[in-house]
């Protein structure tokens, strides 16, 4: 199991003190690794780092970051760098939907759409131009960057409207397509120095916030017949991309969906 061991690593997940982010976050110290952990609220970084470093015995340097904001962003992974040295991982993995706003095209406000983008795909893009001027001078790294479903297939629509949700914005599958399209140009350009790039695509992730309705459609829908589970599903996807296991692995999209995606 070496191939997988992450000790001696360090580790940026950026969004990594809640639901995924928290559980790769978790998965990387179980294998051995520091850790940096960025929220936009320091306070919820740190109780996240604080946990993680109880249970698993690494260091974990907790950062407030809004990462559309690219000086922020600069300067954050500067003194990230400077903490231990070096950045092994990058994780991009805040991100968001369209919250209370309006999700249909038709009602949708200009401004949420440009937030929605600089949250999934401009900030994602911040954080791999600074991180990977580090792994060049490395001349080794691994950047994953999560990515959804909903750039690979239509959704539909109609198990959200009668279960009261929102649903997922056409500009949410836009962002996360740009991550993919990213993904590959990215891991062509970086390749040179060492450096892979991949993505996740995770399909729905049970919460309990959602109507038992919406989870039921949801799991109807899927070949092996559940959504994701949190603390689980994501972890070995992640650990696979993030350790020496996947080293002749770059430019992919590995798909978490249960099979969501492949039926129609």
């Amino acid at each position: 199991m070496e191939i997988f061991k992450l000790d001696g690593k360090v580790a940026l997940i950026v969004g990594g003190a809640h639901h995924l982010g928290y559980d790769i976050a978790t998965a990387f110290a179980e294998a051995g690794s520091d850790l940096i952990i960025t929220s936009r609220s320091l306070s919820s970084a740190t109780q996240s780092a604080a946990a993680l470093s109880g249970a698993f015995n690494v260091e974990v340097l907790p950062m407030e970051l809004d990462h559309r904001q690219h000086d922020a962003v600069a300067n954050v992974i500067d003194r990230a760098k400077a903490w231990k040295g070096r950045i092994d991982i990058l994780v991009n993995n805040a991100g968001g939907g369209s919250g209370k706003s309006h999700a249909h095209i038709l009602k949708r406000d200009p401004s949420e759409v440009e937030n929605l983008i600089a949250t999934n795909l401009t900030g994602v893009l911040h954080c791999c131009q600074a991180v990977g001027r580090i792994m060049c001078a490395q001349r080794q790294g691994k950047i994953i960057s999560i990515a959804s479903i909903a750039a690979l297939v239509g959704r539909d629509r109609r198990i959200y409207e009668r279960n009261g949700l929102n649903g997922q914005p056409i500009d949410y599958a836009a962002a996360k397509a740009g991550v993919l399209g990213m993904t590959r140009d990215l891991a062509a350009v970086l390749s040179p120095w060492g450096i892979c790039v991949n993505a996740i695509s995770p399909g729905g992730f049970e919460r309990d916030d959602m109507p038992r309705g919406f989870v039921r459609d949801y799991s109807d829908r899927t070949p092996l017949g559940r959504m994701g589970r949190d603390g689980v599903d994501i972890k070995g996807a992640a650990l696979f991309l993030a350790s020496s296991a996947s080293d002749y692995v770059t430019g992919h999209n590995l798909v978490v969906d249960g099979g969501f995606s492949l039926w129609r």
